[in-house]
């Protein structure tokens, strides 16, 4: 009998890692406890580290920690460099004061640095940062193009130019490497601005073939065609759409503000409907069908839970205890962990053990 060859689970939809990231980023700007955000940091790296493939667009993981860490030293920069208005009597330094204006009162250049006015700024920064990071898991996990199958047909073509966009630069990156490592291989310099000129020239040349192959294979696909709909249902998608994402900005505010909590969750959720509402009549003037579409299986709906669990204790938290999730800089304490809101971020592990392995996932299709 010939041995069967053992199934290979199903890989994740590309939407739950981002509904799964974006919870733990809103999770993130619900609070500034240092411990909370490196544990949500923590979270974050390990299910990359154990999830990832070896894919261009897994290597981003790496520049967003870059970007992240760039932003916490700018945002202790400008603290140091422009004052803080949060007062403070732990003086660190004293640096020369530049006399400025009446009409730029309020700010200033140099002056007294105080731990508390530092302290603020790296838990500001640092939220900030932590936010970064989960986009980037996102970028990491989710492949782009299965990404693009699974938008509606009103925002297709803006989901090709963008998936366009992001595979253009490894593209780029992978012809400059090309280039320069034949240049070496001849004897030539590859570095200087005589090197840079004879590496950009090609480089540019196979962008622009690779542009007009592009636009030759998406004009024979269809690219771009629409159907006919009835005046009365294009305005009915125009008003929903606008509508919705209106409320959505609204929604959003009202979330991310202490003065919003009442109103912040109804608004986004009645603006997500009519959103959605508006995507889905847009979609009948781009008809088209998708080749083995991406399916929401058992697996994906808990990796979203469990993103979702950790924003919603995050809120419950900051409604009844936002003294642990706001930890005070003036006087200086040292800032506490949380038991719930700790425990709800260890569930975001769970897409480590949920997501199939690298070695047994099927394998990425090339771009």
């Amino acid at each position: 009998m010939p041995r069967s060859s053992p199934v290979r689970p199903e890989p994740l939809h590309p939407g739950a890692w981002w509904l799964w990231s974006l919870s733990l980023g809103i999770a993130a700007t619900r609070t500034t406890n240092p411990l909370l955000l490196a544990l949500l940091v923590a979270a974050s790296a390990y299910v990359v580290a154990s999830c990832r493939r070896d894919t261009p667009w897994s290597r981003s993981y790496t520049a967003f920690l870059k970007l992240a860490l760039a932003v916490l030293l700018v945002r202790l920069l400008f603290t140091v460099v422009l004052g803080s208005p949060v007062p403070g009597t732990h003086v660190l330094v004293a640096l020369p004061e530049l006399p400025l204006p009446d009409w730029a009162q309020g700010i200033r250049l140099g002056g007294r640095v105080t731990a508390e006015s530092l302290v603020f700024a790296l838990y500001d920064g640092l939220k900030l940062a932590t936010l970064l990071i989960c986009v980037g898991a996102a970028n990491a996990l989710a492949n782009p193009h299965r990404l693009l199958k699974s938008l509606p047909g009103a925002l297709y073509e803006l989901g090709v130019a963008v998936v366009v966009a992001l595979t253009f630069a490894p593209h780029l990156i992978a012809d400059v490497q090309r280039l320069r490592a034949a240049r070496r291989l001849r004897g030539r310099p590859d570095t200087g601005i005589r090197g840079l000129l004879q590496v950009g020239l090609p480089v540019l040349e196979g962008a622009l073939e690779r542009s007009v192959a592009l636009a030759a294979a998406m004009d024979a696909r269809g690219y771009g065609r629409t159907a006919e709909v009835p005046p009365r249902v294009r305005r009915t998608t125009t008003a929903l759409t606008l509508g919705g994402l209106l409320g959505v900005c609204a929604g959003t505010y009202g979330v991310l503000t202490a003065e919003g909590g009442t109103y912040g969750i109804p608004v986004l959720l009645t603006g997500l409907a009519a959103a959605l509402a508006g995507l889905r009549l847009g979609g009948r003037r781009t008809p088209r069908t998708r080749y083995r579409p991406d399916r929401w299986t058992t697996r994906s709906f808990l990796v979203v839970g469990s993103g979702a669990a950790v924003a919603a204790v995050m809120f419950l938290a900051g409604a009844t205890d936002p003294a642990a999730l706001q930890p005070g800089v003036v006087p200086l304490v040292a800032p506490a962990l949380p038991v719930w809101p700790a425990a709800a971020v260890l569930l975001s592990l769970l897409p480590a053990f949920l997501a199939p392995a690298p070695d047994l996932a099927p394998k990425e299709p090339s771009s």
